[in-house]
């Protein structure tokens, strides 16, 4: 089975072509275009202009990822029918509604050109499943050592934590009540004055700390709450009024503010996952989304675990699929295949989609 994803859920323009035999799989061509550098002077990505650029990549990156992906000569029926690719998958949502269209559009007129079944895949899931490209791209899932499941999803636009009990069966118990953690991190880092995207920038000036105090102890917002929710526009506030109280944001300052600043973050998002995890008796804790490329996040989340629930399993997927990519969604759509559908003109973006 070959399948062919497409991912424009944000800013980046995904598409990936995987070939899946006997449970073997293999990635053929994952393609990312990144709009990083024509979004950084607003501090966030800007959907229109997400938008515009989307248009004029997706045929382009169609077009490499079938080269790569060895069909850049498809086999083709007098019709103009490609029978190479068997299925597509298409990001509906949730993400930016003018960036999700682009992308639903496009995999509809795929679809439509060469009559191949469609899969709606939800982002949110994909991420999830994007732990399970394993060694060697071979699939590491084994449903009765995984599940039940606590899967934490940490974005730019996402902070879930959601009870996974097998595929496609989900219970949302815990989400942010107002900044994801990654747009956490995008303005704090605008505050300091770092740039954008603000995880990776925080997370290199937060390597740089060597004292063992910072003097202002920044807040672990509702850590000690009973509830699985998360809310990190406090502490971007608190990181806000400290900076004014200053007369000079030196270097030093800022470093010490991004190491606090990640340490919060990491201090929360572990707390309420181990709580969930005993709670819900878990067999494993599994992470997803940009901000779990985070290298201080995944170390202390091992630690923590191998010290409290050493018996339960850990996954965080290889770095290059944390972030958006169209891998996670062409394996995602191998596992809902049966789903597949042929009534394009009902399918549609859906900005808030729920898992």
């Amino acid at each position: 089975m070959i399948i062919l994803g497409i991912d424009t859920s944000c800013d980046d323009t995904c598409i990936a072509v995987l070939e899946i035999r006997n449970s073997d799989l293999e990635i053929k061509s994952n393609i990312v275009s990144s709009q990083v550098k024509l979004h950084a002077k607003y501090g966030g990505v800007y959907p229109l202009l997400a938008k515009r650029e989307h248009i004029k990549n997706l045929p382009v990156v169609l077009k490499k990822a079938l080269r790569q992906g060895r069909s850049a000569e498809l086999s083709r029926s007098p019709q103009g029918k490609s029978t190479d690719i068997d299925l597509i998958g298409v990001t509906v949502g949730p993400g930016l509604e003018p960036c999700l269209w682009q992308g639903v559009n496009f995999a509809k007129d795929l679809a439509k050109k060469w009559e191949k079944p469609l899969i709606l895949i939800n982002h949110i899931e994909a991420h999830i499943f994007a732990n399970f490209v394993g060694k060697n791209s071979k699939f590491k899932i084994q449903n009765s050592k995984l599940f039940p499941s606590v899967c934490l999803v940490v974005s730019g636009g996402h902070t879930q934590l959601i009870l996974m009990k097998d595929i496609g069966k989900y219970k949302l118990i815990g989400e942010t009540r107002d900044d994801a953690a990654g747009e956490c991190f995008d303005k704090i880092a605008r505050i300091l004055g770092l740039g954008y995207p603000g995880g990776p920038v925080i997370a290199a000036e937060a390597a740089k700390f060597g004292r063992e105090q910072f003097s202002t102890k920044l807040p672990r917002p509702m850590i000690h709450q009973k509830n699985y929710d998360f809310s990190f526009s406090g502490l971007k506030t608190s990181v806000l009024y400290e900076v004014k109280k200053l007369k000079i944001l030196n270097l030093r300052l800022k470093t010490e503010f991004c190491h606090e600043t990640q340490q919060a973050i990491i201090d929360v998002l572990i707390k309420k996952t181990i709580k969930a995890a005993k709670n819900y008796k878990v067999k494993s804790i599994i992470l997803g989304g940009g901000v779990a490329a985070n290298d201080e996040l995944r170390k202390q989340f091992k630690e923590k675990i191998k010290k409290e629930l050493s018996n339960i399993q850990y996954l965080i997927p290889h770095i290059q699929f944390c972030t958006d990519n169209a891998v996670m969604v062409g394996i995602t759509a191998y596992f809902h295949q049966k789903e597949a559908t042929k009534k394009l003109n009902k399918i549609k973006a859906e900005a808030n989609l729920r898992i």
